[in-house]
């Protein structure tokens, strides 16, 4: 936003006012550009409250999150957005058990988690996130078993929200993923996950232990100790018997 609000760099001191210099033609496209981005993404954000449009919007707005500047505030804070993508997590719930989740429906849903971890990322945003409990709806995810390709990749973008969350350094955060089960739901993963999975579930664990309060709740009782040290000394035994390449 500050950048605009700066004067355009193209506007010459010699020129008449209010004419634009030509020795910087490219310059004067980057607003435009910018400004075409977010209007795209904003029109994009409106077309989450519409049932009809909601999947065109979650593949596009999933797959251009990175070019969307400040995306993150424009989907925390338009109306109705985090409650579209909220009811695409829960509506699934029914399929995880007995586990009949589609590929369709787990591309789906991993758009929409795409999303979230947009939101989990953000500083303006990431706090409110966590207030509002939201990681909590993703739990579910990881609390699967079935190593079919839908619910290997359902738990994947599942914890790339949680390893977002934890990627900068923040006692509070830390914090709030021990009042909950991440603990142990990432030590299943680290069992039962694909290579992807368990190389996130462990990142997440380890900046966990990165942290005075979180080393202090791994520390406070011989369980949580030694249910943490059997899963890693049993992730090192399995990697060395593999053979080297």
């Amino acid at each position: 936003m500050k950048q605009m609000m700066n004067m355009p760099q193209n506007l010459s001191m010699n020129a008449p006012f209010g004419l634009p210099s030509t020795s910087n033609p490219t310059s004067a496209g980057v607003p435009a550009t910018k400004d075409r981005k977010m209007a795209s993404a904003e029109h994009l954000v409106l077309d989450l409250s519409n049932p009809d449009l909601r999947e065109s919007a979650l593949l596009e707005l999933s797959k251009k999150r990175e070019l969307f500047q400040d995306l993150a505030p424009l989907l925390w804070n338009s109306f109705g957005t985090i409650a579209a993508l909220l009811q695409e997590i829960v509506c699934i719930y029914p399929v995880l058990s007995p586990p009949n989740l589609t590929p369709v429906q787990s591309n789906r849903v991993c758009n929409a988690l795409a999303l979230l971890q947009c939101v989990a990322s953000h500083p303006d945003t990431r706090m409110l996130f966590l207030n509002a409990h939201i990681p909590l709806y993703l739990y579910p995810f990881l609390n699967t078993t079935s190593k079919s390709r839908p619910f290997e990749y359902l738990r994947l973008t599942s914890l790339g929200v949680i390893g977002a969350l934890v990627k900068v350094d923040d006692t509070e955060v830390i914090s709030f993923l021990l009042s909950t089960e991440i603990i142990p739901l990432c030590l299943r993963t680290m069992e039962m996950g694909s290579e992807l999975s368990k190389t996130v579930a462990t990142f997440i664990v380890q900046k966990i232990l990165l942290d005075d309060v979180g080393l202090d709740y791994i520390c406070t009782t011989a369980e949580r100790f030694f249910a943490v040290g059997r899963v890693l000394r049993n992730m090192v035994a399995a990697i060395a018997e593999q053979p080297s390449s």
